[in-house]
């Protein structure tokens, strides 16, 4: 695909002619000023009516219950400290309307727009900006409405709306349909697609972004656009180019995939002292060679007490397809597991969805429409790597070292291949695909009692420079839905930060970065969609 012919030629070098309104400050009159104003700039530009008290929340009012809808869907706990900066008050519109008027009357007032359809960016930019203050927060939870159309094979669903809404619509409708987007159930639809969005279907499928058919976004000039009206250009940016850069997603238009009747999960968990580095490394030779209906991630975390601890490695995985063939693929391509019927479940798609997502056994597949996580909320930092060669055992088992020094880490290695090494880097802006073994995810997890969460992210910091002759280089690649801010961090002055750019743009995006600024410079010029890492514009 592309790029449209009157964008101007762009490069790396041209990142140091960035508009400094990247990080420009604007400093609106009194809150309750702001308030007033903005509540009386929605209703003349809007002519569905809301009722404030269900859709307009503010501190003053009742802190308790701003509280709670600020904290609603919001996942890291880091970004909910007393310390952090708050929106000054936070709008939930129940009408597209609603969104095109808070555009027009956030610019008109010129005040900072933040938009939250999830809550689960790991750097909490959707409800948290430490770059501009005051800010308001546009959280969409209410836009929920799904539409899925068997016959033809596709849905609409609103930003609002959670992955896991969206398995459970399409499974009341057909048990052989689906769609490849999230693991976790609780993920916000609108901002998860902007990123790609990844799942247990992907090597199958590809991303959610690579079977998106259409979109409704509202523009920086609040006008409401489809895939027509915002052109190729645009809907491409905004299918894997990272969320909150372009405009307010409202709604996708997905493809549906074919699922089989039965799928067969399970869940092998081995230890250092099960030959644990043995496994691994048969896994890293064949985890993106295997039939592409198999998905086999690996997730590592620590167990035992202190002076006694051990890495296990549990391989959770999706088979399109019965028990008995299955076990034909493990035993011909990965023996080395040891697997057996025994461990192997048959069971739905959707019921895999819920297996996959971490709920206990046995919890009823309706537990999706809760929009809720099956673990608690955390405070976290997390850091991601794309693998292109197997890792040796040398750096396996220093890996371990490292990971037995942590309270409490996690990592999850995810496999590529099959879909994913045939879709072209620039089909989306997501570039991560051929020549990709699998991704890393690293977290690392601590208590609200903890009194130096430095230590954590020192750690972190530390695992990802130890795994760097291991991952991918020039660029090291990353993943945009792990919005990790220490990427090109470089706190001198603004005129850094524009080079900043350059490195993470890179990293998430590849040679992707520079169409999507060429065309962020097009749609958005005055960067009015902006926070800690959004697409800049050109200075033109």
């Amino acid at each position: 695909m592309g790029i449209s012919k009157q964008l101007p030629n762009f490069s790396y070098i041209s990142l140091l002619a960035l508009s400094f309104s990247f990080y420009c400050t604007i400093t609106p009159t009194s809150s309750t000023s702001l308030q007033h104003d903005f509540i009386e700039c929605i209703h003349r530009n809007t002519n569905v009516d809301f009722p404030l008290e269900k859709t307009f929340f503010t501190p003053a009012r009742n802190v308790s219950i701003f509280s709670e809808v600020l904290e609603s869907t919001a996942q890291n706990l880091r970004f909910l400290t007393n310390s952090m900066p708050k929106p000054g008050f936070i709008f939930t519109p129940v009408h597209e309307s609603h969104v095109q008027a808070s555009i027009i009357c956030s610019k008109k007032l010129r005040i900072h727009l933040r938009v939250r359809s999830g809550g689960h960016d790991y750097e909490g930019l959707s409800y948290v900006s430490e770059i501009e203050k005051p800010f308001i927060l546009l959280d969409l939870s209410k836009l929920r409405q799904i539409n899925v159309n068997i016959k033809d094979n596709n849905a609409w669903v609103q930003a609002g709306a959670t992955v896991g809404e969206l398995y459970y619509r399409i499974a009341e409708k057909s048990k052989v349909h689906g769609f490849p987007a999230g693991l976790c159930s609780s993920l916000g639809i609108g901002g998860h697609i902007t990123g790609g969005a990844y799942g247990s279907l992907m090597r199958k499928f590809g991303l959610a972004g690579d079977n998106v058919l259409d979109a409704k976004i509202v523009d920086a000039n609040g006008k409401l656009l489809d895939r027509s009206s915002m052109g190729e250009d645009m809907f491409w940016a905004i299918s894997g180019g990272g969320g909150a850069s372009f405009g307010v997603i409202l709604a996708w238009k997905i493809k549906l995939v074919p699922v089989s009747k039965t799928v067969t999960v399970f869940t092998v968990t081995k230890t250092l002292e099960q030959d644990a580095t043995r496994i691994l490394s048969k896994w890293q030779e064949v985890a993106d060679k295997l039939v592409e209906e198999l998905f086999i991630r690996v997730i590592f975390n620590v167990a035992g007490s202190l002076g006694n601890k051990t890495v296990t490695t549990s391989y959770n995985t999706l088979f399109l397809g019965d028990k008995d063939a299955l076990m034909k693929v493990m035993k011909r391509s990965f023996p080395e597991l040891g697997l057996t019927r025994k461990d192997c479940v048959e069971m739905s798609w959707i019921e895999s969805i819920v297996y996959i997502a971490g709920f206990p056994s046995g919890t009823p597949t309706n537990v999706l429409l809760q929009g809720k996580s099956p673990f608690p909320k955390i405070n976290f930092k997390a850091k991601s790597d794309f693998v292109k060669n197997p890792i040796p055992e040398l750096g396996l088992i220093g890996m371990f070292k490292k990971l037995l020094k942590e309270d409490s880490p996690t990592m999850m290695w995810t496999p590529y291949g099959g879909m994913m090494a045939r879709i072209s880097e620039s089909q989306i802006p997501f570039p991560h695909r051929e020549g990709v073994i699998f991704k890393i995810q690293y977290i690392t997890v601590w208590p609200d009692s903890d009194k130096r969460p430095i230590r954590h992210i020192k750690w972190i910091r530390d695992l990802y420079k130890f795994m760097t002759p291991y991952v991918s280089s020039n660029p090291r690649q990353a993943y945009v839905n792990y919005r990790d801010l220490d990427l090109g961090k470089n706190k001198k002055n603004a005129s850094s930060n524009l080079k900043n750019a350059r490195v993470w743009g890179r990293q998430y995006f590849k040679n992707n970065f520079n169409r999507l600024v060429r065309i962020k410079s097009k749609v958005d010029p005055e960067n009015f969609f902006r926070h800690e890492q959004s697409i800049p514009p050109l200075l033109i």
